[in-house]
């Protein structure tokens, strides 16, 4: 009972503070953000979503969304850009749900991961909705200008199912991941030791008091200790740890950070700060979902306590800024691309050394 009041506490205070007067202030451009811009200015489609950026060598970018008709729409399929000579390049298509007998299918969520001395590879989903999805793989050669025949990923394996996997210090593959089934939504994570020739379920994560969550993010920390931050149901971000290099994880607890049921993304920067990139807004508890802005960035040193830093969109439009995708690259730039009224994907560089 008390660790059940101790939450719902957590999440009141966490809404209660969006309504505060520190919160209304209004933004200012910072002084860490290097440069913003549109990926594209014109698709041959109305819309896009769930964006994801790697980057394949140094200063070489990569990245992904799905684009069709509108979510869900059979027509729906992986859009890939590169980013040369200053600028990025036009996007192909690279992946869609064409099935070898049947109705087409939508495309979801892509992921890309580059491994060390591996192809870079291309994650997503195919499936009529996100409870019925299975996880796709298709693989690079040569940065993201050609691809492989896309393959089903084993049976009950999702791949990660919005943010990027990482390497463990013993150079196995951890994938954040999570499903939308019968039992309402669960995290759990995809362990593989042999370059994702195959896969160990580990979860799922035990839910916790008055907490449901997806789309974790995981997070580095001394000794073996790993973190992950989650989208939720319940106005906050949701996290949870584990002690064992991730092992085991620990039940859902309330982040500091609000959350209105939408994507958010994180990474450790080089000097052991922790980065998200989220929505600074939550909902009550009878909306499905809350406001997709503005959109923020929020630091912490050691994932427990966050502080707000940038606002990197705040005014209000249709569909909001959602579904971020956050990268540290080897000149410690930092590179966030992120959903634009459902209409663009938008790429923001920031230097951490001004946060």
């Amino acid at each position: 009972m008390y660790r059940q009041a101790g939450a719902a506490c957590l999440i009141l205070a966490v809404m209660t503070s969006l309504h505060s007067p520190a919160s209304a202030q209004p933004p200012t451009i910072h002084p860490a953000v290097v440069s913003s811009q549109f990926i594209y200015d014109s698709a041959p489609y109305p819309s896009c979503h769930a964006s994801t950026i790697v980057e394949t060598a140094p200063g070489q970018l990569v990245a992904a969304w799905f684009g069709g008709t509108h979510e869900r729409h059979p027509d729906v399929g992986i859009w890939v850009a590169r980013f040369e000579g200053g600028k990025w390049q036009d996007a192909i298509e690279v992946a869609n749900g064409e099935q070898p007998s049947g109705p087409r299918l939508p495309t979801w969520n892509p992921v890309l991961f580059q491994p060390p001395s591996q192809p870079l590879h291309l994650f997503y989903k195919v499936g009529p909705n996100p409870r019925e999805w299975w996880g796709m793989l298709k693989t690079s050669t040569d940065g993201g200008r050609t691809w492989s025949e896309a393959r089903r990923l084993p049976e009950g394996v999702l791949g990660p199912i919005k943010n990027k996997p990482v390497v463990l210090a013993d150079g196995a593959w951890l994938s954040p991941s999570s499903t939308e089934g019968e039992n309402g939504w669960q995290v759990h994570f995809e362990l593989s030791r042999d370059a994702g020739k195959t896969w160990q379920i580990i979860g799922p994560v035990e839910k916790g008091p008055f907490l449901e969550a997806i789309q974790p993010s995981i997070l580095f920390h001394p000794n073996e200790t790993l973190q992950a931050l989650c989208r939720s149901r319940q106005g906050v971000v949701a996290q949870t740890w584990s002690k064992d290099g991730g092992k085991s994880w620990s039940a859902l607890t309330a982040a500091e950070l609000p959350n209105p049921n939408s994507g958010t993304d994180a990474v450790t920067l080089a000097d052991g700060r922790q980065l998200i990139v989220y929505n600074h807004s939550a909902h009550r508890p009878y909306e499905a979902k809350g406001n997709r802005w503005p959109l923020d960035l929020a630091i912490s040193d050691d994932g427990l306590t966050w502080r707000r830093v940038v606002t990197l969109e705040t005014e209000p439009n249709k569909a909001g800024y959602a579904y971020p995708a956050i990268i540290q690259a080897a000149d410690g730039l930092v590179h966030i691309t992120y959903t634009w009224d459902r209409k663009r994907i938008k790429h923001v560089v920031v230097d951490p050394k001004k946060l």
